[in-house]
Parts: C-alpha cells; sequence; structure tokens
C-alpha cells in the first residue's frame, strides 16, 4: 500500500486556510495521506491558524515564494507519491485522490490536473491565454502535448522528485519542474479537474511579469 504526502505552501492566505482545513477534515482518500503546510513568512494570521491544526507545519524566516516552500515540503515528505496544491479555494483538494489513481495503478509516474480539458471557469482572460500560450510553448519544446503547465495540482512518484534538484524560488517552480520532467523523458499524464479562479482582490499572486519569466525557464532548461 503506498501514502501519499499533500505539500500545501502558503502566504498571506488566513481568509481561505479556515475554509480549506475543513475541506481536508471532510476528505478521504484511498490511501494513508499526511499533509504538510509550510508557512512562507505570512504576515496575517496564517501560522497562528496552521498552529492550531495536527497537520505538520514548517514555517520560514523569510519570505522566499512558492518555489522555495515546496522545497521544504518534499525535503519533509514521507510519501511514495507526493502531490502539490494551493492553500486557497482555487483548486479543491478532493481532486487530488484521482489524480493518483494512474499512479497507484502503475501506468504513470506524474499527473497533472488540467484546467483546461473541459469547459468551466477559466479566470481572467489575459491570464487563461498566457497559461494556454506557456502550455503550447511547453509542447513545443519537449514534445509532450500539455495544456495546462502552470496548474497548482502536480501529482508525481516519489522517485521522480528525487532526481530533481529545483532551484526556482518563486512561481517559476512550474515551467522548471515540468522541464526536468519532460527531459528526463518521463511522460506527464493530465486529467481534468475543477477551478474556481479567484481575483487579485481575492488574495491571487502571480502577476502578468511572471509569464514572461517562465518562458524564459522553458527557454532555459530546454536548451541548457
Amino acid at each position: 500500500m503506498k501514502t501519499l504526502s499533500i505539500i500545501i505552501p502558503a502566504y498571506n492566505e488566513q481568509e481561505s486556510l479556515p475554509k480549506v482545513l475543513k475541506r481536508i477534515s471532510k476528505t478521504k482518500f484511498r490511501i494513508k495521506t499526511e499533509f504538510i503546510f509550510i508557512d512562507d513568512c505570512s504576515t496575517d494570521d496564517t501560522l497562528k491558524i496552521l498552529k492550531k491544526t495536527k497537520y505538520k507545519v514548517f514555517s520560514h524566516k523569510v519570505n522566499q515564494g512558492k518555489g522555495a516552500a515546496l522545497r521544504t515540503g518534499f525535503e519533509h515528505a514521507k510519501g511514495d507519491i507526493i502531490a502539490i496544491q494551493d492553500a486557497d479555494l482555487e483548486y479543491d483538494i478532493n481532486e487530488i485522490d484521482r489524480l493518483i489513481v494512474p499512479i497507484l495503478e502503475g501506468k504513470e509516474k506524474v499527473v497533472y490536473g488540467s484546467r483546461f480539458l473541459k469547459s468551466g471557469k477559466k479566470g481572467k482572460l489575459t491570464f487563461y491565454l498566457g497559461n494556454r500560450f506557456l502550455s503550447l510553448a511547453t509542447s513545443v519544446l519537449f514534445g509532450n502535448t500539455i495544456t495546462d503547465m502552470e496548474t497548482c495540482q502536480k501529482v508525481f512518484l516519489r522517485s521522480v522528485i528525487k532526481n530533481i534538484t529545483i532551484e526556482s524560488d518563486r512561481f517559476d517552480f512550474e515551467p522548471e519542474i515540468t522541464s526536468k520532467i519532460l527531459k528526463q523523458g518521463i511522460k506527464i499524464k493530465e486529467l481534468s479537474i475543477y477551478y474556481n479562479p479567484r481575483t487579485k482582490k481575492q488574495g491571487k499572486k502571480i502577476k502578468a511579469r511572471d509569464g514572461f519569466i517562465a518562458l524564459g525557464k522553458l527557454l532555459k532548461y530546454r536548451f541548457t
């Protein structure tokens, strides 16, 4: 029986965390699961809320970014399968139980939850178009058709992550991890997921410039 580690980075998520934690408490996974939260030096009550839970919680003394938070999570994860999940309500954590199935069946090593495989909410048009362009660029550069490279629901066999050194500290984690997986010749399987996009006012942190950084990282890891 395999085990699952779900790594959840959090930065200033005091508004969404109570609902996320409530959803987690009601979610049943088909295998033994541990939750690992990393507070990235939040300035609100995020860490205070997390310390009241029964889950593993680690905190950064200086804000470093999503990539750095995930590195911390990877260091402490014990599961045979590792999943990443945001600490907001854009992605439904229930979907992870479905995403791990191809891995449990031995058919896949990596599964991404795609927001764009079926009709539904897509979010702000500029972000949607940017995501589709980056996914197309990934497909062309690495020869693996992918619809949602920037998705924040990714699931991996532990052995895949173990062999990859993550350099990126911030949102450029997404193109880096995808590039390095594909350069190993590992196929990325995509399954459709539910997506509930939020606005900047509601706490969305990614910016347009992050798209240009992501493209640069795709090119960097493809040709170096």
